[in-house]
C-alpha cells in the first residue's frame, strides 16, 4: 500500500488553486469578499480567510449533512478535505498497513518523520474527527503530515471502526486496541516505546482521551502525552459556545445530533465517561495533555471544561485557544494561513512536550535501531 491518498480530480485541482488564491488575498479584500462586515461575536473576531470560506461554502448551496445519507456525508467529507487540506507535504516516508483490532484487523496509516539526529523519535498514535460517522486515513492525511513534519514525532493514523454500522462502543474498543498495539509495535516502526502519545481531533480527540483514561484505569501503560484538538467531551449538556456558535460556523448543533444519533444508535447512556469523558468520577493519573479549542466551534467550552476537569486532578494542561478560528481548522490549511500557522504552532509545542517526556523516560540511545 502507497501510503498516499488517492489522486485530486480536475476539478478538485481547479478547486485547489483557486482556495490558494483566495488564502493570499489580502485580509479586509477577503472580508469584503464574504459579502459581510467583519465577524465579532463574545469578543473575537473571526479569522478573514475563515469568514470568506464560510461564505463561499453557504454560496454553493451544498446540501446539509444531517440531510444527508451517511455514505454521501462521507463522500462529501472526502470531496472538502481534497480542497481545504492543501496539498500534501513530503514527510520522511509513508505507508498504509493493518493493525489488530477487537473485531478484526483495522487500516492505519504510518508517517515517519525524517532523520533527526538524537536517537528514536516518539510516536503518536491518532484518531481522525468526523463525528465517530465520517472520515477516514484520506481525509485527515495533510493534518496528520502537517504533525509529523512539524513536531518531529511518527505518526500513527487510525481508521477505527465507524457508525452507524458499527455504533458506540465499538469506536473506542478499536482504539484502545490501537493504543496497545502501538506500545508493542513502536520500535518497529522505528520510534522510541517509551513515548507513544494519542491525540485526535473532535471525535478523534475524544477517543484519544477515553483510551487514556481507560489505560490508567485498566493499570495498563498510559501514553505519554495527550493531544487533544477541539475535542468533543460532554454528549449531556449544550454549553453556551453552542448556543452561540451552533449555526453558520461550519460544525451546527444538527449536524451533531445526526452524528450521536448514528453514534449510539440503540440507545446508550450519555453520562457514561466514554461518551463524556468530562464527567467522569476520577481523571487522576492521565498523562499531560495539550487541549486545543477554536474560539467560533460550539465544542468550544466543553473542550474547555475538560481541560479545567483535568487540571483539577492533578494533570498538567496546556490549553490554547485559537480565537478567530472555526471547528475543524486543522484540516483547513490549504484555505487558511491562519488555520496553518494553528497547526504549526500546535505540532511545535508537541514537539516540545514529547521531549520533556522523552527525557523523563530516558532518551534511545542514538545508535539503536529498528528494521521496520
Amino acid at each position: 500500500m502507497s501510503g498516499a491518498p488517492n489522486a485530486l480530480t480536475a476539478r478538485q485541482r481547479l478547486e485547489l488553486r483557486a482556495a490558494g488564491i483566495l488564502a493570499a488575498l489580502p485580509p479586509r479584500l477577503q472580508v469584503l469578499l464574504s459579502g459581510r462586515p467583519p465577524v465579532i461575536v463574545d469578543g473575537q473576531r473571526l479569522e478573514p480567510e475563515m469568514q470568506l470560506t464560510l461564505a463561499l461554502l453557504e454560496r454553493r448551496g451544498a446540501a446539509p449533512v444531517e440531510e444527508l445519507t451517511v455514505e454521501e456525508a462521507r463522500e462529501a467529507t472526502r470531496r472538502q478535505s481534497a480542497i481545504s487540506s492543501g496539498r500534501p507535504i513530503p514527510v520522511g516516508d509513508s505507508k498504509d498497513l493493518w493493525i489488530d483490532g477487537v473485531a478484526g484487523p483495522l487500516p492505519a496509516r504510518h508517517y515517519a518523520p525524517v532523520d533527526e539526529p538524537g536517537g528514536r523519535p516518539p510516536l503518536i498514535v491518532y484518531f481522525h474527527g468526523g463525528g465517530f460517522v465520517v472520515g477516514d486515513l484520506d481525509t485527515h492525511d495533510g493534518l496528520c503530515r502537517m504533525l509529523c513534519r512539524h513536531s518531529g514525532a511518527h505518526v500513527l493514523s487510525v481508521d477505527y471502526r465507524l457508525a452507524p454500522e458499527n455504533p458506540f462502543p465499538a469506536a473506542v474498543e478499536d482504539a484502545t486496541a490501537a493504543l496497545r498495539w502501538a506500545q508493542a509495535h513502536a520500535a518497529t516502526l522505528g520510534a522510541d516505546p517509551r513515548v507513544v502519545a494519542v491525540g485526535g481531533d473532535s471525535a478523534g480527540a475524544n477517543l484519544a482521551a477515553v483510551a487514556a483514561w481507560l489505560a490508567a484505569r485498566s493499570g495498563e501503560p498510559v501514553p505519554a502525552m495527550q493531544l487533544l484538538l477541539y475535542p468533543a467531551a460532554d454528549a449531556t449538556a449544550r454549553r453556551r459556545s453552542h448556543e452561540l456558535f451552533g449555526e453558520d460556523y461550519f460544525l451546527t448543533s444538527k449536524q451533531m445530533d445526526w452524528y450521536l444519533g448514528h453514534y449510539i444508535r440503540g440507545g446508550g447512556d450519555l453520562t457514561d465517561p466514554r461518551l463524556s469523558i468530562v464527567l467522569a468520577d476520577d481523571l487522576s493519573g492521565l498523562p499531560p495533555a495539550l487541549v486545543v479549542t477554536a474560539g467560533f466551534d460550539p465544542l468550544r467550552d466543553e473542550g474547555e471544561a475538560f481541560a479545567a476537569a483535568l487540571r483539577e486532578a492533578g494533570t498538567p494542561v496546556v490549553l490554547r485557544r485559537f480565537p478567530g478560528l472555526v471547528h475543524g481548522f486543522a484540516r483547513a490549511t490549504g484555505v487558511s494561513r491562519a488555520a496553518r500557522d494553528a497547526l504549526v504552532e500546535v505540532a511545535g509545542a508537541t514537539r516540545a512536550l514529547l521531549a520533556v517526556a522523552r527525557a523523563q523516560a530516558g532518551a534511545a540511545p542514538a545508535d539503536e535501531r529498528l528494521a521496520a
